[in-house]
């Protein structure tokens, strides 16, 4: 298990939000190539960032949109919880710019105040490859779970939709080494998430969310702080310029039509109030609150503030 200290130049803080008893920290990964935008959200052209003006300079360069990997720590009735778990590092993966990673993800987590040992639960909005990467870290020739004492939680749906699938090498490689070894290990925990309804509470003011489209049963996570609530996006929403082209989809969503009916449900359920949404994928400010914007829907970007680790 990991128990580096934070190498010289991790901050002490890292950026976050309180929401009233429950904070939020950030813990970057890294901000993803330029070239992972158009592939993913390809219909996401320059003439369509046109129309959405607030998406630069933050969201998007002059003609693609920018995304990054990061995970979201968050502290809750006492526990310590990961939400999506990144890439990984040394990772053997098909995409050049997710294999073989090194960065200080560790490190930077453990300065959040959320060292490998402490963390009480991490939940996995889906099983993709950048969602799981940190679920393990490498030991010898084996890959152990990042997290001992945590307990690893899915949805029942999202679990039972890849057991029952002939996986392609690239994914039954990313199985291998990021989930069933956590499932081996006796960590693995399924939720059963109906399709309809509030969502189910994990932990105190955690909730999981259903959020399917982009996968059959990824979820969304709903933090309700005492002051304040948030959503976590998962994959249901990849891009700032999906608020103002709710129906524009990603390239890799199972069915893309319920992801835009998804994706319309959790923004109308955000717009114009204090709500704070924060993108999985987005890149620095990361978060904000949703408005309507002339039959569309805008970030008003919030960059959060530096937080002290986690008591």
């Amino acid at each position: 298990m990991s128990t580096a200290a934070p190498r010289p130049g991790i901050p002490v803080t890292s950026t976050g939000w309180s929401l009233g008893g429950l904070t939020v920290h950030r813990v970057d990964e890294i901000e993803l190539p330029r070239p992972t935008g158009p592939w993913l959200l390809p219909d996401a052209t320059g003439d369509v960032l046109d129309q959405a003006p607030w998406l630069r300079p933050d969201f998007a360069d002059a003609d693609v949109p920018r995304l990054a990997s990061h995970s979201f720590a968050v502290r809750a009735g006492g526990l310590r919880i990961i939400v999506d778990s990144g890439i990984g590092n040394a990772k053997p993966r098909a995409n050049p710019a997710w294999n073989g990673l090194d960065t200080d993800f560790l490190e930077r987590l453990t300065a959040a105040g959320f060292p490998p040992d402490s963390v009480d639960l991490v939940i996995t909005t889906h099983l993709h490859t950048d969602h799981v990467g940190w679920n393990t870290r490498p030991a010898g020739d084996d890959w152990v779970p990042t997290f001992p004492n945590a307990r690893y939680l899915t949805g029942r749906t999202e679990w039972d939709h890849w057991a029952a699938t002939d996986l392609d090498p690239a994914r039954a490689q990313m199985f291998r080494d990021s989930v069933h070894p956590v499932r081996d290990a006796g960590q693995y925990d399924l939720v059963a998430v109906p399709e309809q309804g509030p969502g189910v509470e994990v932990a105190p003011g955690v909730l999981l969310v259903p959020a399917p489209g982009h996968t059959p049963g990824q979820v969304a996570v709903e933090l309700r702080g005492g002051d304040r609530r948030a959503l976590i996006t998962g994959d249901s929403i990849h891009h700032p310029v999906q608020l103002s082209h709710p129906h524009l989809n990603s390239c890799v969503d199972t069915a893309p039509a319920q992801a835009v009916r998804t994706r319309a449900r959790l923004l109308d359920s955000l717009a114009d109030t204090d709500a704070l949404l924060l993108g999985t994928h987005f890149p620095h400010p990361t978060a904000g609150t949703v408005r309507r914007d002339g039959g569309r829907y805008r970030l008003l970007a919030e960059p959060g503030t530096a937080l002290a680790a986690a008591a």
